[in-house]
């Protein structure tokens, strides 16, 4: 081979060499810009799922919205039979429910006003919104009121009630002002007025727990019987069991209407007297 050949073969080799090397460089390119872009990949979604949990606990979702309650349910929060009420009497209701308050009177629009003030969480307001709605029902008229249940992480959990929230309340009698403070979540809902949290801290220091009923500034009631009564039940069950005197939520929640009744007749002047002056309710607020 001369030596001209050997140069152009020299150079063939040099040639192709380079073009391996040129390959080498961009097939290492390539692999370097396919890992760049799964690492920005996997961070992108370690960022997303890192600022959705931040964000779902600094920005709860809302809780879940109301029922209608099945037919008939309110109908029989409305009608307890007066046998039954009398039957009942005070029932299951823990002594010393009810404390006598000695603050100027509670009053709205010239009328005596019963303050409530919860929660949809809380497992006895759970208990104490039947009670109360059976009560104020024999002095007026709710607008269709809705289902919830307490917390599912509390005790008795998963309770079947009633929500106050944007319900109304019509009576000639009695002013009834509910006060929802949070959901089920635990989400703010109603903040109480300054007046009312003044009353809350006044009479059940600190101000901070549920349930708290002001009936005029003469009665306080927090919890009066014990909201287990209702464990396990739905929305129908419960109202067919206020019908039923026997019945353990009969005795918890028609005792403690009975015992609301009362109360409320207090405050009102014994109005009306078609209420107020039957058994069980006159014998009850004697007691008072």
């Amino acid at each position: 081979m001369g030596k001209a050949d050997r140069s152009r073969g020299q150079s063939a080799r040099a040639r192709i060499a380079a073009q391996q090397e040129a390959a080498r460089r961009a097939e290492a390119r390539r692999r370097a810009l396919l890992v760049g872009a799964s690492v920005v990949v996997v961070i992108a979604i370690v960022l997303g799922i890192v600022l959705s949990r931040v964000l779902g606990k600094t920005s709860a979702p809302p809780g879940p919205a109301t029922e209608a309650l099945p037919a008939g349910v309110q109908s029989a929060i409305m009608t307890v039979p007066p046998s039954t009420l009398s039957a009942v009497g005070t029932g299951s209701v823990l002594s010393g429910s009810l404390r006598p308050l000695t603050g100027s009177a509670l009053t709205s629009g010239g009328k005596p006003e019963m303050l409530y003030i919860g929660a949809e969480w809380c497992p006895y307001c759970a208990a104490e919104r039947w009670a109360m709605a059976v009560a104020l029902s024999r002095f007026g008229t709710f607008s269709p009121l809705r289902g919830i249940h307490s917390s599912s992480s509390d005790v008795y959990p998963n309770t079947s009630t009633l929500t106050f929230y944007k319900s109304t309340y019509t009576s000639k009698y009695v002013v009834f002002t509910p006060v929802e403070t949070e959901d089920v979540n635990k989400n703010p809902l109603q903040p109480p007025t300054a007046a009312q949290a003044a009353l809350w801290a006044k009479y059940d220091p600190p101000g901070d727990t549920f349930p708290f009923i002001d009936i005029g500034n003469r009665f306080l009631a927090t919890v009066t019987y014990n909201p287990g009564v209702l464990a396990g039940l739905t929305w129908s069950e419960i109202a067919s069991d206020l019908h039923r005197p026997s019945s353990p939520v009969a005795k918890g929640a028609v005792g403690s209407a009975n015992v609301f009744t009362a109360a409320i007749c207090k405050i009102t002047g014994n109005a009306p007297a078609s209420v107020c002056t039957t058994a069980p309710v006159s014998s009850i607020e004697a007691g008072l």
